[in-house]
């Protein structure tokens, strides 16, 4: 299940690629209209921005902004930095693995199946991007 920070960064993003020909946009402005608390997003979009997805602008005109098109931004990059893991297990994870304590991974039923959830997962979330979620 995605956390509300994962889903509040993908509102978040949806609503910039929306209007992005509008130039930056105020923190404030993606917050009301998506209702999502204020010092909330000011976390999620700094996190975006040490990342290099987003860049920001101080002053009159200034707010935040695309640095990577929102075509080029895989859902699965943003749900990485965001939540971490993508894998149901820690054990099936591709970038945050860990071995389970209590099982032989080979011989883990559970342990193929979450495999073949993870592929199929990262199949369309390394394919779609925050484009993708646009309603224009």
């Amino acid at each position: 299940m995605l956390s509300k920070k994962t889903q509040y960064a993908f509102k978040a993003l949806t609503f910039m690629a929306e209007r992005k020909k509008e130039g930056p946009i105020l923190i404030a402005e993606i917050a009301s209209k998506k209702k999502i608390p204020l010092k909330f997003l000011e976390n999620i979009l700094l996190e975006l921005k040490k990342a290099g997805l987003l860049d920001s602008k101080k002053g009159k005109g200034g707010g935040y902004f695309f640095n990577i098109e929102p075509n080029k931004i895989p859902l699965a990059k943003v749900m990485r930095l965001i939540e971490g893991p993508i894998a149901l297990l820690p054990c099936v994870s591709l970038n945050f693995y860990e071995k389970c304590h209590d099982c032989n991974e080979k011989k883990c039923g559970l342990n193929k199946v979450m495999i073949e959830v993870r592929d199929n997962t990262l199949k369309i979330l390394e394919n779609k991007t925050v484009a993708d979620l646009t309603t224009l």
